[in-house]
């Protein structure tokens, strides 16, 4: 966390945005100082004359409109000094290549209907969609944190990329979203990362990491075991080459004497006498 800056202060990392946005109001003030057509620095599409806009339209907004300004300075000097504290090693590269490609964009594909396209929306639109998918691709949660706050303070900004307002460049905004989204993508391997656990590592070197659920059970098992010991007794009993024979029932009234035992000859029946004769 340390080596990535996300504990030191906050407003070092204001300073080059706060500088940048001076410059703005200077140039606008200029413009309110002298005659000259300040408007044509921006990009006029797709021709020859409009290629210088690439690299000076940000500088420049309508003399008359202080309100855009306005908002412009604030965004910008929000977004650039959260690239800067979250992205410092990658800030200043974000900031070229989205501000390039963006005007590029915008002069290969805007139609040209003879206006030129002027003003730093287009670079607060990069700043914004990188901010965002960076967060979403990175799945670190310091940056998916700014995600969610650019998501909250300008959310609606969306909607500046559709052909809803004649006088406003959908165009600028739509390049510059895009062109944040690219960055985004293409810098996702680059530091800031979210930290890797150790099984992570170990996963990516081909080891197979320990069972350590199987460690633990067999080192309850033996526990268990030292506790209660199990104990084998062993009684030895010899074995008799003779079987003793049962004792004979003596007595037994159930039984009677054999005759090879001989004794007393049963008594004869007596016959029963016969009934006498009934009368009538």
């Amino acid at each position: 966390m340390k080596k990535h800056g996300f504990d030191s202060a906050l407003w070092p990392s204001a300073l080059p945005g706060f500088l940048f946005v001076v410059l703005l109001w200077l140039i606008q003030w200029a413009q309110q100082l002298f005659s000259y057509p300040f408007h044509r620095l921006g990009i006029l599409p797709q021709t020859f004359e409009g290629l210088k806009g690439i690299f000076l339209m940000p500088f420049i907004h309508d003399k008359y409109d202080l309100f855009h300004l306005i908002n412009n300075s604030i965004a910008f000097l929000l977004l650039s000094t959260l690239l800067i504290y979250a992205y410092r090693g990658l800030a200043l590269l974000v900031l070229l290549i989205s501000w390039l490609l963006s005007g590029f964009l915008l002069w290969l594909f805007a139609e040209n209907h003879g206006a030129f396209h002027i003003g730093l929306s287009s670079l607060i639109y990069a700043l914004i969609s990188f901010l965002f998918f960076s967060g979403v691709f990175r799945r670190y949660l310091p940056l998916q944190a700014i995600a969610l706050l650019v998501v909250f303070l300008y959310g609606s900004t969306l909607w500046g990329i559709f052909p809803i307002e004649p006088k406003i460049s959908w165009e600028g905004h739509l390049s510059g979203f895009l062109s944040g989204i690219v960055l985004a993508f293409a810098f996702r391997n680059r530091s800031p990362q979210r930290p890797k656990y150790q099984y992570e590592i170990e996963q990516e070197m081909g080891i197979e990491p320990p069972d350590l659920e199987g460690e633990w059970l067999k080192k309850m098992q033996a526990m268990e075991e030292n506790q209660n010991p199990l104990i084998i007794n062993y009684h030895f009993l010899p074995k008799n080459t003779t079987e003793q024979a049962s004792p004979e029932v003596e007595n037994n009234p159930s039984t009677g004497p054999s005759p090879e035992q001989g004794g007393s000859d049963p008594t004869p029946e007596t016959p029963p006498s016969p009934a006498p004769p009934l009368e009538e």
